[in-house]
């Protein structure tokens, strides 16, 4: 299985469209961080009143408190945040300013967005490209299992997304120190127990991982369609429309219960940070529950029709 792998790595990184993807993600993320510094400088509005911004933010977290339908996990989410912002007042202690060189590490998602296009473009054509090139028949030919053949493609895309988020991780971070001064107000979490400082490197890594979610969804997806009708093209269109429409989708049928069991729902893992949800009364292990179930049946999809295909020409 692993000289498969490796295989089907070398495939990948021979192909000069991979090259390009790389640069082009280091190309997007500096283009990002430079558009932010840009924005930054022509909005500056000087020293701004952060104690009254907490205020508000506290007295909005305490009226959402008060809303007697808020279920248990998003009741819990804004006594944490009650808390931080109490302890802020209380000490005196400035949050991270929007553009300092610390919340652009910490703000990792990004860097997701940008990859899963790129990604979704190697995990359509890999299985895809086989039959287009012709070389299926010949690949099929080897005393190798279909399953170990398609176990290995669908390890490597997922591979390459690592790399990529990893890259863009890496970029991002070297933009931030080139771009942005550092901060000095200082990030807070509740750890259950107590208000603490939090690490701005974890949490951008934490971020990060997050925002994979989102990528490994996308790429599964691809996989599937480039698997089942052998089409790139198709399975490049069909993920990058579900990826785009997909909180447009969960928008619109926000008020129908059937909304917490579509996948688009919960591709975005960093809500649960950010608190940008559309859709109330979920929860961080129902979101992996449904991802997993939707994943499982793409794959289940995948190899079923591999397995089973006859291949003609």
């Amino acid at each position: 299985m692993l000289n498969l792998i490796q295989n089907e790595w070398m495939k990948l990184w021979n192909k000069k469209a991979t090259w390009v993807m790389t640069i082009l993600l280091v190309m997007m993320i500096v283009g990002m961080m430079g558009l932010t510094k840009w924005m930054q400088t022509i909005n500056d509005f000087g020293e701004q009143d952060w104690k009254q911004y907490v205020q508000d933010d506290l007295a909005y977290t305490q009226e959402q408190l008060a809303n007697p339908t808020l279920v248990s996990s998003e009741r819990e989410g804004f006594e944490d945040r009650e808390k931080v912002l109490e302890y802020r007042l209380a000490n005196s202690v400035k949050p991270l300013e929007g553009h300092s060189r610390e919340r652009m590490i910490m703000d990792s998602a990004g860097i997701g967005s940008v990859v899963v296009l790129l990604t979704v473009i190697a995990a359509a054509g890999i299985v895809a490209s086989e039959f287009t090139q012709g070389t299926i028949k010949m690949l099929l030919s080897r005393p190798v299992k279909r399953w170990k053949i398609l176990t290995a493609k669908y390890v490597t895309v997922n591979l390459f997304g690592i790399l990529l988020m990893l890259v863009g991780f890496v970029v991002s971070v070297m933009c931030a120190y080139i771009f942005f001064q550092s901060g000095d107000g200082q990030e807070l979490v509740w750890n259950g127990k107590e208000v603490v400082a939090a690490s701005v490197w974890g949490k951008g890594l934490y971020i990060l991982l997050l925002s994979f979610a989102n990528v490994f969804v996308t790429t599964t997806f691809a996989f599937m369609i480039g698997s089942v009708f052998r089409s790139s093209s198709m399975a490049i269109g069909l993920s990058l429309f579900i990826y785009f429409m997909g909180n447009t989708v969960v928008m619109f049928l926000a008020r129908y219960e059937i909304v917490k069991y579509i996948v688009f729902t919960h591709m975005n893992l960093t809500m649960y940070e950010t608190g940008n949800m559309f859709v109330e009364g979920i929860t961080m292990p129902f979101s992996l529950a449904v991802l997993a179930v939707y994943l499982i049946v793409f794959l289940v999809i995948s190899y079923t029709t591999f397995m089973k295909r006859d291949i003609t020409a």
